[in-house]
């Protein structure tokens, strides 16, 4: 078994690391977009009855958006 110092010194040594897992970012991506609208359709039902405020209705907008950027790095990076 090789030292540490062995180790350090010559990193191709040692065993190779897994491969990454794949995952599908579109589902996941899709699913969180999709929650996030939902959270904004009860957040303007909410803000529009009086019992919501607009941070709500912000925080699920920002997060469509966000995800809308997820999809398009992810479609990037296939």
């Amino acid at each position: 078994m090789p030292t540490i110092r062995t180790l350090l010194a010559h990193p191709e040594e040692r065993r190779p690391s897994p491969p990454a897992p794949h995952a599908d970012l579109f589902r996941v991506l899709g699913v969180g977009i999709g929650m996030f609208a939902v959270g904004l359709i009860v957040a303007l039902i909410l803000l529009m009855t009086g019992r919501g405020g607009v941070e709500t209705v912000a925080i699920c907008g920002t997060g469509i958006v966000l995800g809308g950027l997820g999809l398009l790095w992810a479609r990037r990076h296939r």
